[in-house]
């Protein structure tokens, strides 16, 4: 009896049949992870390219068909697919001057330091919140992604 037990205990020691199986049900939990979190990655990067977007549709609403509060607003909102991603803060008009840093807020009217007459300007800013696929305990399960596009009208 102890020698049939010894012999099949080598047998079992060198029968490689279902290593694979065995390996491959280890792996699977890992390897879906993976899958998931590269694609819950993609999917938050669309929304922040999205929210981008709407942005500058916004601003260009606003060069297209002058300052108007909501009409832009229907414009960011409308301007991709998404759902939820809305003009907030609203957009404001401006007059300012530019700068080598953006756009300086100046007087309508006022002559800026290149010589030219202060413009107006809008602003246009977008927002959307971007919930991840499944909780991963180690990072933030949303974000909230922003942009923001300046324009001049006239």
């Amino acid at each position: 009896m102890l020698g049939s037990l010894a012999r099949h205990a080598r047998a079992a020691g060198s029968d490689q049949r279902g290593v694979a199986a065995a390996e491959f049900g280890i792996l699977v939990p890992l390897l879906s992870l993976m899958v998931v979190s590269v694609t819950d990655i993609g999917l938050a990067l669309y929304r922040k390219m999205q929210v981008e977007n709407a942005a500058q549709a916004g601003a260009q609403y606003a060069i297209a068909r002058g300052f108007d509060a909501s009409g832009i607003s229907n414009a960011v909102a409308s301007a991709t697919n998404a759902t939820n991603i809305t003009a907030s803060p609203p957009p404001v008009q401006f007059c300012g001057c530019p700068t080598s840093a953006g756009v300086s807020a100046a007087t309508c009217g006022t002559v800026c330091t290149g010589g030219a007459q202060a413009g107006t300007y809008t602003t246009v800013s977008a927002r959307a919140t971007y919930y991840t696929i499944i909780d991963y305990q180690v990072v933030a399960a949303t974000y909230t992604y922003t942009a923001q596009s300046t324009a001049r009208l006239q």
